[in-house]
């Protein structure tokens, strides 16, 4: 199960800090990923960070968010993070995230399950 949280709303140019929290599984074996869906909009990557135990954990970056937003990870928190700043009103958003057993940071949706519930995230100009 994951839990996201640290949504509202928030003016251009602010920053926000996402968190997930997950339970009922080994939370260091799985990538975590961010994704987010607008109003009438198709989900949209944000970010993935590779499980740990690899030579190197790596991140992958949608392309509207690159330099703007981090993702990292503690395990021994069970919690991954998405920090946003300089955000837009084109960040607006339900922000969801979701594992996946694979080794890299896949942007694809087909390799993550489970999802959280989901949390708003809403820029205002």
């Amino acid at each position: 199960q994951l839990v996201e949280s640290g949504g509202g709303l928030v003016q251009t140019g602010d920053s926000l800090r996402l968190s997930c929290v997950a339970s009922g599984r080994a939370f260091s074996a799985y990538t975590i990923a961010w994704f987010r869906q607008a109003p009438g909009k198709e989900r949209e990557f944000v970010a993935a960070i590779s499980r740990s135990g690899q030579v190197d954990v790596n991140t992958n970056y949608g392309d509207a968010v690159k330099g703007r937003f981090t993702i990292s990870r503690d395990n021994d928190k069970n919690t991954a993070y998405l920090q946003m700043n300089s955000l837009k009103a084109g960040d607006t958003a339900v922000y969801y995230c979701a594992s996946a057993a694979v080794p890299v940071p896949s942007s694809q949706t087909k390799y993550y399950n489970p999802w959280g519930q989901g949390t708003q995230v809403t820029v205002s100009s």
